[in-house]
């Protein structure tokens, strides 16, 4: 069965955020694809198999309150690419795109991540300011082993 991508068509708003990280990329991607409770999900709380096309779920918790993520990867490429839909209440319901571009920067990875097909501007610029802080998160939190 092909593949069945999000239509971003009449949700232009996107937000591009880089950070070299200290891991290398061999750890970025673990983390991405089976390690989301390390850095980002609340424990216990992910549901993820790293395959295209497979469903996954989590939590995550600020403030005393759960919200509640799903998705599924759409393209995989080890220690280079991670591409996923994100599904919340901060998107709207709205199924948008996360993209992770992988590169080695010396000791650590070079990460592009763009988050595309926000409903509105308003989510759009949470967003904008909320991806710098989560990989700033990630970094703390992430080491290569």
């Amino acid at each position: 069965m092909p593949q069945r991508t999000p239509d971003l068509s009449s949700r232009p708003w996107s937000v591009t955020v880089e950070r070299t990280l200290t891991a290398r990329p061999v750890a970025v991607y673990r983390a991405w694809t089976e390690r989301f409770d390390v850095w980002f999900a609340a424990s216990g709380s992910v549901l993820m198999k790293p395959e295209v096309d497979v469903p996954f779920f989590f939590e995550t918790e600020y403030a005393g309150t759960r919200h509640p993520h799903c998705g599924r990867f759409l393209r995989l490429v080890p220690e280079r690419l991670v591409e996923l839909t994100w599904v919340t209440s901060g998107t709207g319901g709205r199924e948008t795109v996360v993209t992770v571009e992988l590169s080695a920067e010396g000791d650590g990875t070079r990460a592009r991540l763009t988050h595309a097909g926000f409903p509105d501007q308003e989510s759009q610029e949470a967003h904008r300011q909320a991806w710098p802080q989560v990989l700033a998160q990630f970094d703390e939190r992430v080491r290569t082993p």
